[in-house]
């Protein structure tokens, strides 16, 4: 018991939050004072009983309005990001502190019971958690040596069949040891700039196995975000088998009473008149403007009893082994610790879910104006910590379609996906970092018809439209079903002509990408280097620029092979279409691999995100060009900040919108030559 406990002090030690700047603190209480009263909830965080002036979480409790204000403050070019000032407020908003009114032997109780849990009980319970682990992983240890049997497959990377093997024993003892190593599993994944790519491939097929808690866990908690109402005043249904568990929450499936449901879409404006009517309108017709039809069903999150403290304990362990796997040469260019607390972010931005619904709502108000994504609806009124209720996605699953095909609508599909990432990444810099077919629908409308002042309005009650994305779904679900592939294609072509057009619907927004000031900046820097086909500054820039410059190995011939690349690309300006980017960053990814070159974790998202998007793009249409689709948003975004860059004497921006006008001009010419020579239009027959 006393190797237990001195084991878990010492975790304990190496998990204490690093100080943060006093200008960053001042700057966040500052931010906080600012507040309106309409940004906190009356609720109370429920405490051990006898705990009162032990302060176990704020008096009250933040809302997720609160978390939107913290959002929208300008990061005034510093480090600082909304990701980061949100997730600053949630840990303190929990932290184990004493109440400045506690006075004599109340104070003197609560210190003692503050210690006991602190120091004592936390050690022994992550003590008792590195024994369980133990017995997970000393036989994923032991089989090391079995990387190195075997012959060398060549379509799987060269790697060795017991390398193989070993990286699915290493899955499936992941999978056993709960929440955190499954997201662990999940996040190494993403990181093929530090990991082999077969490892990274086998990691993503990492799926959480996680028992579902009991409905009577989701029950009190569900009751306590709704101020303790009676179970049935507030749901007039409720599915109690949930729609997926995971290994943080489980979601259900539900439809609120009518005087908690939100009548109408609330960022769908109404009734306007004069030049806005005019606007609509004219945004209706150029844009096939969706129908927007609310949906009176909600998808309801909860995070499994526990899950907390499980988290909490595990990161604590994975902070000490990082530290001291961190003095071994060969690896400490990894940066272990520094890794395991940027994965230790991302799993606590996903133990409050108020931030998932802060991130819905600026989502949301970054895409009102326009008709390439949708996101649900956030009760915030109704979310807390542990519960999210949202509007219920009714879409078709994206991987329904890329298992059968798009049909008629591939193209649509595939251009809409790229051009809301896209848009996410160069004029909002605000990226869903979870992009994958899980977590986009394809949902189907009818466009909306103008209101025009001499036609008569239809006298139709939304409430009672029926969700077209419904009878869709019954037409395709039969040809799903027997894999009828043709029939499937056949049914959408149907469907196209009857007028119904898809839209994506992106779900599950708990993890974003947003580069701060200085990363903004060195993306601008090495976007310019590219645009410039200047890949040997590129290299350099990458290199002076990452998180290690002095691990980096052989600086110079990494700028070369840089150079090599970009002048590659050069060489096919047009032909860029049918050059696959996932391709590049792929070679990029194993050159930063190879040179130890450090990146940022948000690059390495971004990467990773247009790696899947592009992915996704051919697999519907394998002539997507992501050039093309990036044309729309440079003009906007050079028409927002081109002006600046032109007076700072920066023609990067120029540079690259004009060779992307002039390749889709000469695509353009091409394609209507090749067009009337095919259907002799030039020298037509008499």
């Amino acid at each position: 018991m006393r190797s237990i406990l001195t084991f878990g002090r010492l975790c304990l030690r190496q998990s204490k939050p690093r100080a943060l700047p006093g200008t960053q603190c001042r700057a966040f209480r500052t931010g906080l004072k600012r507040f309106d009263h309409a940004s906190w909830t009356g609720r109370r965080t429920q405490g051990p009983k006898g705990g009162s002036g032990l302060l176990w979480a704020a008096a009250a409790t933040l809302s997720p309005v609160a978390f939107v204000q913290l959002s929208e403050k300008d990061n005034e070019g510093t480090q600082q990001t909304a990701e980061g000032r949100m997730l600053e407020a949630s840990r303190e908003e929990i932290a184990k502190t004493l109440k400045d009114d506690d006075r004599g032997l109340s104070r003197l109780r609560h210190s003692v019971v503050l210690f006991l849990d602190v120091y004592i009980w936390e050690p022994i319970c992550t003590g008792l958690r590195f024994l369980h682990l133990v017995c997970i992983f000393v036989p994923v240890l032991v089989t090391v040596p079995v990387i190195w049997i075997g012959t060398r497959d060549p379509k799987r990377d060269n790697e060795r069949r017991g390398t193989l093997w070993w990286y699915w024993f290493l899955v499936r003892s992941m999978e056993r040891s709960g929440a955190t190593f499954i997201k662990l599993g999940q996040w190494a994944a993403s990181r093929s700039d530090i990991f082999p790519n077969e490892m990274c491939d086998v990691m993503s097929q990492l799926h959480s196995n996680a028992p579902a808690h009991s409905m009577a866990a989701t029950t009190a908690t569900i009751r306590r975000a709704f101020d303790g109402r009676e179970f049935a005043d507030i749901f007039e249904e409720f599915d109690e088998k949930p729609l997926g568990v995971g290994a943080i929450a489980q979601v259900y499936k539900a439809k609120l009473q009518p005087d908690l449901a939100v009548p109408g879409d609330p960022d769908v404006p109404g009734e306007a008149g004069g030049f806005q009517n005019v606007m609509r309108n004219v945004d209706t017709l150029i844009k096939s403007t969706p129908q927007r039809v609310p949906s009176s069903f909600v998808a309801i999150k909860v995070l499994h009893p526990g899950v907390e403290r499980l988290v909490r304990r595990d990161l604590r362990i994975m902070g000490f082994f990082a530290s001291v796997l961190n003095y071994i040469p060969t690896i400490e260019w990894l940066s272990l610790p520094d890794e395991v607390e940027q994965f230790g972010e991302m799993m606590r931005l996903q133990l409050d879910l108020r931030i998932e619904s802060a991130n819905l709502s600026i989502f949301r108000k970054n895409f009102k104006s326009r008709t390439t994504g949708w996101f649900p609806y956030p009760y915030t009124s109704f979310t807390t910590r542990q519960v999210l209720v949202e509007e219920y996605a009714q879409g078709i699953p994206l991987s329904d379609f890329l298992e059968n095909g798009a049909g008629v609508f591939q193209h649509d599909i595939a251009d809409e996906g790229l051009d809301a990432f896209l848009h996410m990444l160069l004029i909002d810099n605000f990226v869903h970092a979870d992009l994958h077919p899980g977590n986009m629908m394809v949902r189907f409308y009818h466009s909306a018809q103008p209101h025009l002042p001499f036609t008569k309005p239809k006298d139709e009650d939304p409430e009672i439209q029926p969700d077209v994305t419904d009878q869709v779904f019954a037409r395709l679900r039969p040809f799903r079903e027997s894999h009828d592939i043709k029939g499937w294609e056949a049914e959408l072509l149907q469907i196209d002509r009857e007028g119904f057009r898809p839209q994506l619907i992106f779900i599950d927004t708990g993890l974003v990408t947003e580069l701060n000031a200085i990363n903004r900046r060195n993306f601008l820097d090495l976007f310019k280097a590219v645009a410039e086909f200047d890949g040997y500054k590129a290299g350099h820039l990458m290199c002076e620029r990452c998180r290690q410059p002095d691990a980096v190995i052989d600086e110079e011939i990494f700028a070369l092979k840089m150079q090599h690349l970009v002048l590659g690309v050069k060489s096919r300006t047009f032909a860029l279409g049918n050059m696959k980017i996932g391709d590049i960053l792929n070679e990029v990814l194993s050159m930063v691999r190879q040179h130890h070159v450090r990146m940022e974790g948000d690059f390495v998202n971004v990467v990773i995100s247009i790696l899947l998007l592009e992915g996704i793009g051919r697999s519907l249409n394998p002539n997507v060009d992501l050039f093309s689709s990036a044309l729309p948003i440079l003009r906007q975004l050079g028409a927002q900040s081109g002006g600046g860059m032109l007076r700072q004497g920066d023609f990067s921006m120029l540079r690259v919108w004009a060779g992307l006008e002039a390749r889709k001009f000469l695509q353009y010419s091409v394609e209507d030559v090749e067009s009337c020579v095919k259907y002799d239009q030039l020298s037509p027959n008499v």
